[in-house]
């Protein structure tokens, strides 16, 4: 199972400084000579500052300089994944072969071997080997190898034989470079001073600083005038970027042990055989014959069928089959995918015979298409939630800003959007009405809180289904996951999601967060997965004005009466309230007060109601009746304030629920 390289991930995308300039030249020196030196080449440093788009960048390095190299990119996840499937399949000889036909291998988050002794002895097998055959190793990690949990003595020694180099925090000049090249990038404009005051903010990460990049840029966005310094600190500030800014201290550079020289050791018993034949195959046929029976080796180990590869031997060809060999692998690399996805969507398909026959492609995929039929489809947004039903206001006008263009270019321009609101103000309307503007526009979308994400998720663990569970939270193109401060302490989750929104990240797929509670006070969250949040657009909800109250007010009596009262409406949006839900809560309260004293609802009954005191109609005064709190909801039921579930059949008698 190899991942391919993500396209934006190069050295020419890569601001060189003093905290990453070893590292890259490190990682250049492997690319352009893969298994001479620093083999294995260990990079290290805390999330978000480049240690993926290093590794991968040197993989696009060597495949430039040489288009027939090998570059293979692997999670230490799916390294385990694909091990553990092999071992089932019987195939755990061909999975250790497989790693002698790449040229370069590229392993990142090498931190979670901490505690895995059988991967860890693995890993040493697949070190040997490669060393032994010339091929290149770089592993990437979030800690260095002696800081890795109960690692292995003899696979420490093996990654201290190479090269082990770290990547710092960038400094002031640095962050203000990558500033530079992501406006440029993105055609921005935006005052050199302006992104002088962002870098100022002492960000020890590279994902945090383009997140606050993404701040700035979408308040200049909803700005008649230009963004001054001043004003995007502000904005920082309130988004808690440049408060209590961290800075980063970088573990001293361990000594590097003299590079291992490649080659050098015996074969091992398979590329002894491999050679022994192909010897005899070249003395008694013609070359290309030769070609199609190594071919026909190399595919027969690793568990394919080569019926066709051996009817090229029963023919008299005419010219190189070059073109025959290039068709068998182009379908062998497609029954790979198929099987890893039916693999997640179906695991009891996964062994079928057809995954390993090239000549069945088109059953293949016809099997594909069954797993998917009845895998379960990901959670679907509410559809009472809509942009129709949200009201737009000056607080929240950066967040529609920024949720217009999600639902017009997803994928490409705020990615993540995290939003940030307090209970009550809407984040979770706000989050299903885009979702709901999204699946209108035919993408499949996957919206749930995260309850209902870890929920399944031990659901899962439970029943050994993680990889069907997985499935189903992969299968959409966008990802939509409310009250992400809910995974605080839940690591197993938190993996997961990490997994998740790489995942996403790599491949263009749009993701949208809630959050009650602001990125800088989340507690319990890894900061590989809260860099990962701030990296993209932050967003907030503010608690609502005036103005907003008074049309929220005003649109739910015209859902509820004739006519509105514009004394009425007035006087509701007057009355203090900490978020829409309580606003719209004294309108709810004002109806059902009216409606037990068979009178039309007015300020007078609304005064009544929420001070206190006496009111006055037509002169006289209004006898204010008292009660227990137990009211007649005119159907002859008995019903108390506190204690009684309202079901309302007509939408807009929901609204005030719906405000969450």
């Amino acid at each position: 199972m190899t991942t391919e390289l993500p396209q934006q991930f190069r050295f020419e995308e890569l601001v060189v400084g003093a905290s990453n300039r070893l590292a890259v030249t490190a990682a250049r020196a492997v690319a352009e000579s893969p298994g001479a030196v620093y083999n294995p080449l260990f990079i290290y440093s805390r999330p978000g500052l480049g240690k993926t788009h290093l590794l991968t960048a040197a993989g696009h390095a060597a495949r430039a300089i040489d288009p027939r190299l090998t570059a293979d990119y692997l999670t230490l996840d799916e390294f385990v994944e694909a091990f553990h499937a092999a071992i089932a399949a019987g195939q755990g000889d061909a999975y250790r072969r497989r790693f002698l036909d790449v040229n370069l291998l590229l392993l990142d988050d090498v931190q979670f071997l901490a505690g895995r002794r059988e991967m860890q002895a693995e890993l040493l097998r697949v070190i040997d080997a490669m060393q032994t055959a010339g091929r290149q190793l770089v592993l990437a990690s979030d800690r260095s190898p002696g800081e890795i949990a109960s690692l292995d003595e003899r696979l420490a020694r093996r990654l201290g034989g190479g090269l082990v180099v770290d990547i710092a925090a960038p400094e002031y000049e640095t962050r203000v470079a990558i500033l530079r090249r992501r406006a440029e990038q993105r055609h921005l404009t935006l005052a050199p001073e302006v992104l002088e005051a962002i870098a100022e903010a002492e960000i020890d990460s590279v994902r945090e600083l383009i997140g606050a990049l993404n701040r700035v840029a979408a308040l200049q966005a909803v700005s008649d005038a230009p963004v001054t310094p001043d004003e995007a600190r502000e904005a920082l500030r309130l988004s808690g970027v440049a408060s209590g800014a961290r800075v980063a201290s970088s573990a001293p550079l361990p000594a590097a042990a003299a590079p291992t020289p490649a080659g050098g050791g015996a074969v091992d018993e398979f590329t002894d055989f491999l050679q022994d034949v192909m010897a005899t195959v070249t003395e008694q046929v013609d070359s290309w014959r030769g070609r199609i029976a190594e071919a026909m080796l190399r595919w027969e180990g690793e568990g394919y069928r080569v019926g066709r590869l051996a009817a090229l031997l029963d023919r008299e060809l005419a010219e190189d089959p070059a073109g025959e060999l290039a068709g068998y692998e182009r379908d062998v690399a497609r029954l790979r995918v198929l099987e890893a996805e039916i693999e997640l969507l179906a695991p009891d398909l996964a062994g079928s015979a057809v995954l390993r026959d090239p000549d069945q492609l088109a059953a293949a995929e016809a099997l594909r298409l069954r797993a998917e039929e009845g895998a379960e489809p990901p959670p679907e947004p509410s559809p009472h939630w809509t942009m129709d039903t949200f009201i737009e206001g000056q607080g929240n006008r950066v967040a529609m800003r920024a949720a217009r263009a999600v639902v017009e270019e997803p994928g490409t321009r705020y990615n993540p959007l995290v939003i940030i609101g307090a209970s009550g103000n809407g984040k979770t309307h706000f989050l299903h009405a885009i979702a709901n503007q999204l699946g209108a526009r035919g993408r499949r979308v996957a919206c749930a809180g995260v309850h209902a994400f870890v929920d399944e998720l031990i659901a899962a663990i439970e029943q050994e289904g993680v990889p069907r569970w997985r499935a189903r939270w992969r299968r959409p193109e966008v990802l939509l996951l409310d009250d992400v401060q809910g995974l605080a302490g839940k690591e197993r989750s938190q993996e997961e999601l990490f997994l998740l929104f790489n995942e996403f990240l790599e491949q263009g797929r749009q993701m949208v967060f809630a959050s009650a509670v602001p990125l800088a006070q989340l507690e319990g969250i890894e900061p590989r997965l809260l860099t990962r949040f701030e990296g993209g657009l932050v967003v907030e909800l503010p608690p609502p004005d005036h103005e907003l109250c008074q049309r929220a007010i005003e649109r739910l009596l015209g859902a509820k009466l004739e006519a509105v009262d514009p004394e009425l409406s007035a006087y509701l949006a007057s009355r203090p309230a900490d978020s829409m839900r309580a606003a719209l809560g004294l309108v709810q309260r004002v109806l059902n007060a009216a409606e037990a004293r068979s009178v039309p609802p007015t300020a007078v009954v609304a005064r009544e109601l929420l001070e206190g005191s006496a009111g006055r109609q037509g002169g006289r005064r209004t006898a204010v009746t008292r009660s227990s709190g137990v009211v007649s909801g005119g159907t002859g039921a008995v019903q108390n304030r506190e204690k009684m579930i309202w079901d309302w059949p007509d939408l807009s008698a929901r609204l005030i629920e719906e405000w969450r």
